[in-house]
């Protein structure tokens, strides 16, 4: 099965067994929650869905966007990504990794989110 690693700069930190994941997380201004949905390829990792649970600022909805169970979702129409780099401060919170309805801080993973540490890079392992 193919999982996904977390780490940078090609090294591995932690290593997820999945092919489907949910990364989730609050926008530091607004407080209003993000979530994309993800699947592990071995070309890449594929956006297949997102939701957003508001607007604001810098979190404009996307066009074809539809209000759902207080969500607006939507289908991005991006290509394969070979990685996600996400940053992680302390002031900024963590994000959440979710696999079939259950999330989980990144930090599970990783300890907490650090100055000397402020990125994470997601991709699928054996790539």
């Amino acid at each position: 099965m193919i999982g996904l690693c977390l780490g940078l700069a090609g090294v591995v930190w932690a290593e997820v067994p999945t092919t489907e994941f949910t990364l989730a997380w609050t926008h530091t201004i607004e407080k209003i929650r993000w979530e994309e949905d993800y699947r592990v390829t071995p070309q890449g990792l594929r956006l297949d869905a997102a939701r957003i649970r508001g607007t604001g600022a810098g979190m404009e909805v996307p066009d074809g966007a539809v209000l759902r169970d207080g969500s607006w979702q939507y289908h991005p129409q991006l290509p394969v990504l070979p990685q996600l780099r996400l940053g992680r401060t302390p002031e900024a919170g963590d994000y959440q990794l979710c696999q079939a309805g259950a999330c989980r801080p990144l930090a599970d993973w990783l300890g907490p989110p650090r100055h000397e540490r402020p990125a994470v890079e997601v991709w699928p392992c054996g790539q």
